[in-house]
């Protein structure tokens, strides 16, 4: 948990590091005491025109007045952040908090040689979330006018800003709770920022290898043939004390020698010699490391301790880290050709990018893509993902014009939020294919340090889907569907025709093609392939082509037994042409070849699986082509080629639909909410959890429209007379007991009561019937219109942040576990789905004959929880059980409000990389 800072206590929580506009690293901190000579040789470097600018004078030199003020300050009214690369201080952002304790007054100061590089809007964003975290809500400056790089930072920053001119000074002023322009504004920033630190990983200049061997079979010897026999653009350098001479060419003792400058460091030394290796690089410039060197996961807490002091040391000097025990980074655009990995060859070039984590996982993709024939455009194998992660490469491939669809193998996820917000817009233009273990998020894989999640497992899955992920389970799953988003145009709808020269194969598969949700316009089933060459493949050529040219059919599935006189390679061909002529997607299945050599030329996949456990570098051997295989996917079997259509088709269809806004329901009040949860946390300590009144409870949801049917306790019978006339009769008696208030079976509960004699007569009832439970309290609320039971549910959790639930109460969610997660932000047709996602969720729409509930109430509460949850983290959970949904709208008969200290969420309000 995060306290707010003491007076004087350093907040340790605010330190990060930042990626900088043009892809180098730094780091964020606050200003120390210790900083007092630092801060002096930072302004000493600085040009006259710079001090002018900050000062409005010229001063050579700090006073010693002026450092201890600079330097020394509370953490709260006054703030100083410095930005630092390899510990030379390049930038200082502060605030002073004026006379109105919700303003400050705010100043920046840039190295002249760092201009440029985005650190001023960087630390306006952290001063903006530090100062939010002590209760300042306005910022204010002075700019001169000729200081037009200052002025463009706060102009740029998406507030509103209001500026005069006074007495030569450009007046500043704004509002820095964040907005939809500043929020935006933020992550095209970080978007920018992002791909560039990537792409100079992946398309590198130079590249040495620190660790090359002449001893055959190791890794720095495989790393360096590779990278030679790959046909990297650039120049390659050996590093090897030991060694004058590597791969034929000339080999450095260490690379302070190299007479040209280094941007890739391939690193594949001892354990114990990482650390010096990397202050070497950072001392030579390199722009980023590829850490092959494994034993960080083996060594316990000491492992994961070096390797976060990695990474803290990489970054401050600017460099980004792939690893440790990475199998490499593959780019096959011909321009770069880098093959800095393990694989024997580089890989047949493509539309299809691809990250793994772990290096089992990465061979088994990078094989499986081989194997299938998939061209890649770019490959990254993370590692123990201490640094560069699957949302980095996503914040790539949205720019990389050389990638068309993208697959991730993920084992563990650490910033899912962020996830989720790149993805929905990736998804947008490239299909993401994601496979992930069951257990991700719940266990971590050895070397992984980021947060574990509480939330029920589909809570991930959930997310996935409504940002548009091509959620699949194993790594040929995802070969399946990524032949078809790689090769073929997307499906415009539903409707498939099969082929098949099997009568009983084509109802099978039409029946599985059914089952998977797509709609079989058409069977084709006498389809004649043992006619001979000559007849049979123009009459499957003119079958297909018609059936092709019906508007109700989007793909075709061919599924094939064998033919004599005709090889795959032939069919093959007349797929693809009528394919391509058409422009919808043909997928197809050859059942029955065993031999798995044989592949299809001028398709994607091969038609057998036997042999799909061959070594990485066998598969890799094969796959050699410069350029990639246009043409028809093809499997082995036809249940894996419909599961992966239907799939496509799915993606598909949200491509086109309409996401709808991001909009806040009418009526929200969330400064109100803030300033109510400020006073109800003022005695909250530590992670202590308040279950909130009734009253406070009703105070905060009513800041976000929500209304809660009034109920009120009472010790005895005239107190519960008088509270049932002040609610209006009829009444409801209940227990306040969570685990009894809804059981009419178990009695804990009475309904339509309508006088004072009927009160009084079921509350002796009632209390005799619940001895046997300890005599719970009991209240009475007003009546509520008969409807259909449900139940909503929000938490705060460690990974995911907020998590909403929503299911019919009852059975549905006590036995069954029939529940709809998902993750905010939730757009208008993520609510939609929400509300309709539960199995049980039929009744709520004409279920045997009962009128239908007013399904806008439950998606309006919907909305409103779920923008008072993204809104608050200090709401730690919300229970509304039960919900009465009626035709007429939805009451809400109790709810159950629990408040905390919030931890930081995994995607703040400011730039900064995973710690």
């Amino acid at each position: 948990m995060v306290d707010q800072p003491a007076d004087g206590v350093y907040p340790e929580h605010w330190e990060a590091d930042v990626v900088l506009r043009d892809g180098g690293t730094a780091h964020l901190r606050p200003i120390h005491p210790a900083d007092s000579d630092a801060v002096q040789a930072f302004h000493v470097g600085q040009s006259q025109k710079s001090i002018y600018m900050r000062f409005f004078a010229f001063k050579s030199k700090l006073s010693a007045k002026e450092l201890k003020r600079f330097t020394e300050v509370d953490y709260k009214d006054r703030v100083a952040l410095v930005i630092t690369i390899g510990g030379e201080i390049m930038g200082i952002g502060r605030y002073d908090r004026l006379d109105d304790p919700e303003e400050a007054e705010v100043a920046f100061n840039i190295a002249d040689a760092h201009q440029g590089r985005g650190i001023g809007s960087i630390l306006l964003e952290h001063l903006a979330a530090a100062a939010r975290e002590n209760g300042i809500r306005k910022f204010s400056a002075e700019v001169l006018p000729e200081n037009r790089k200052m002025l463009m930072v706060f102009s740029d920053a998406g507030y509103d800003v209001k500026r005069h001119f006074d007495d030569g000074v450009v007046s500043l002023e704004f509002n820095i709770d964040p907005t939809d322009k500043s929020r935006a504004v933020m992550e095209s920033r970080e978007h920018r920022a992002e791909a560039r630190s990537i792409q100079e990983l992946l398309a590198p200049s130079s590249v040495a290898v620190i660790g090359a061997s002449r001893k055959w079979g190791t890794v720095g010897y495989q790393l360096l043939e590779h990278i030679i026999e790959g046909g990297f653009t650039g120049p390659v350098y050996a590093i090897n004390p030991e060694a004058l001479e590597l791969a034929g060419m000339l080999s450095f003792a260490k690379l302070s020698e190299v007479p040209g400058p280094v941007k890739l460091a391939i690193i594949a030394v001892p354990y114990d010699e990482v650390p010096k290796v990397v202050q070497e690089c950072g001392e030579a410039g390199v722009k980023g490391i590829v850490v092959a060197t494994a034993g960080y996961a083996d060594d316990g807490e000491r492992g994961l301790a070096r390797q976060r002091d990695l990474v803290r040391q990489a970054r401050a000097n600017g460099m980004r880290v792939i690893g440790p025990a990475s199998l490499g980074i593959v780019n096959t655009n011909p321009a770069v050709s880098l093959n800095a990995s393990m694989a024997p060859s580089l890989a047949r070039r493509g539309g299809l990018g691809l990250f793994s984590q772990s290096a089992a996982i990465g061979v088994s993709l990078y094989a499986a893509s081989s194997r299938r024939r998939v061209g890649i455009s770019t490959f990254l194998s993370a590692g123990n993902r201490a640094d560069v992660s699957g949302n980095d490469m996503m914040q790539f491939w949205e720019d990389d014009a050389d990638t068309t669809a993208v697959g991730l193998y993920l084992e563990s996820i650490g910033n899912p939020r962020k996830f989720s917000r790149l993805a929905r817009r990736l998804a947008r233009t490239k299909p993401v294919i994601v496979a992930k273990s069951d257990a991700m998020g719940l266990n971590l894989p050895p070397g992984h340090a980021v947060r574990t999640t509480q939330a029920p497992p589909e809570a991930l899955d959930a997310m996935m889907r409504q940002a548009g992920v091509i959620r699949v389970e194993t790594i040929e799953e995802l070969m399946d569907v990524a032949q078809i988003v790689s090769s073929q145009p997307l499906p415009k709808g539903p409707g498939v025709a099969v082929f098949s020269n099997s009568s009983a194969l084509g109802k099978v598969v039409a029946d599985r093609a059914t089952a998977a949700g797509l709609g079989v316009e058409r069977i084709v089933a006498d389809v004649d392939l043992d006619a001979g060459m000559s007849r049979s493949l123009p009459a499957l050529r003119r079958s297909l082509q018609e059936t092709l040219t019906v508007d109700s059919v989007h793909a075709v599935v061919v599924a094939l037994l064998p033919a004599r006189g005709l090889t795959v390679e032939k069919i093959g061909a007349v797929l693809a042409e009528c394919s391509a002529a058409a422009g919808k997607p043909v997928v197809a299945a050859f059942t029955g070849l065993l031999d798995p050599s044989i592949y299809v030329e001028g398709m994607v996949g091969a038609p057998a699986e036997a042999g799909a456990g061959s070594a990485a570098a066998g598969a890799a051997a094969e796959a050699t082509a410069a350029e990639p295989a246009a043409g028809v996917p093809c499997y082995s079997n036809p249940g894996a080629a419909v599961a992966a259509l239907a799939a496509v088709v799915r993606y598909a269809h949200w491509v086109v639909r309409d996401q709808g806004l991001f909009v806040e329901p009418e009526g929200c009040d969330p400064e109100g909410a803030h300033e109510d949860l400020e006073e109800l946390l003022r005695p909250v300590s530590g992670e202590q959890l308040v279950r909130l009144d009734p009253p406070s409870a009703a105070k905060l949801l009513g800041r976000y429209g929500i209304r809660v049917l009034p109920s009120e306790g009472f010790e005895s019978e005239d107190d519960a007379v008088a509270a049932a006339e002040r609610l209006g009769w009829p009444v409801a008696l209940k227990t306040t007991d969570p685990a009894l208030r809804h059981r009419l079976d178990l009695g804990g509960v009475r309904l339509d009561i309508q006088d004072a004699d009927s009160l009084r007569r079921n509350i002796a009832q009632m209390r005799r019937s619940l001895q046997r439970y300890g005599s719970p309290s009991l209240e009475v609320q007003s009546m509520a219109p008969v409807g259909q039971a449900c139940t909503f549910r929000a938490i705060e959790d460690p990974l995911l942040g907020p998590v909403v639930s929503f299911g019919l109460a009852g059975d549905a969610v006590n036995l069954l576990d029939d529940w709809a997660h998902r993750v905010p932000p939730l757009s208008g047709s993520d609510v939609h789905d929400f509300i309709r996602a539960p199995r049980a969720s039929r009744k709520l729409f004409g279920y045997q004959g009962l009128p239908a509930v007013d399904a806008a109430a439950l998606e309006d509460l919907a909305a409103r929880l779920t923008r008072l949850k993204d809104n608050h983290p200090e709401i730690a959970l919300v229970e509304f059980n039960p919900v009465l949904a009626g035709p007429d709208g939805a009451v809400i008969l109790a709810a159950d409000v629990r408040i905390a200290n919030a931890a930081q969420r995994t995607d703040t309000a400011r730039r900064a990389m995973r710690s």
